[in-house]
């Protein structure tokens, strides 16, 4: 299945989810307009071709004492599929990392790191970038406001 073969259906139960994943199957076929059993084998039709990746709760990190967002550049010294990837690897093991992008035209890596005060930020960067050998250099932005957050994905582009 590719994105271009969803259909309207498939696209308002998406939008629904994107808003509250917690709704009850006959709330969301409400919402989308069709009956609870075509709905429920819809979501489950979607969850089994990996459209619907997961399902979580959205904390916020204020409530909970990890209030330092870290948005880091990484450059490595080689950049060898095998090396990209070895990095890729340790990244995976870091639960403060939270994101990881490999991008071009500049650093070969941005992180984005949730921790709760600036020795956690250094500890992570210790253990995680600097102790790796093949680090070149890092460069960390400190968020000071957040002013939009949204894990919402437009899927109107579709059909």
């Amino acid at each position: 299945m590719t994105l271009d073969t969803l259909d309207d259906l498939d696209r308002r139960i998406l939008e629904q989810l994107q808003r509250d994943s917690s709704l009850t199957n006959h709330a969301l076929a409400e919402r989308v307009h069709a009956s609870p059993p075509t709905c429920l084998r819809r979501v489950r039709r979607l969850k089994k071709l990996g459209v619907i990746a997961k399902e979580v709760a959205i904390i916020d990190a204020s409530k909970v004492g990890t209030t330092l967002t870290a948005i880091i550049e990484v450059t490595l010294d080689i950049q060898s599929a095998e090396k990209l990837q070895t990095f890729e690897e340790a990244v995976q093991e870091e639960s403060a990392i939270l994101q990881c992008y490999r991008v071009s035209t500049g650093p070969d890596f941005v992180l984005i790191a949730q921790v709760p005060d600036m020795p956690a930020y250094h500890a992570l960067v210790h253990r995680a970038l600097t102790a790796e050998a093949n680090v070149r250099n890092v460069r960390t932005f400190f968020s000071v406001y957040r002013s939009k957050f949204d894990t919402h994905i437009v899927l109107s582009h579709l059909g």
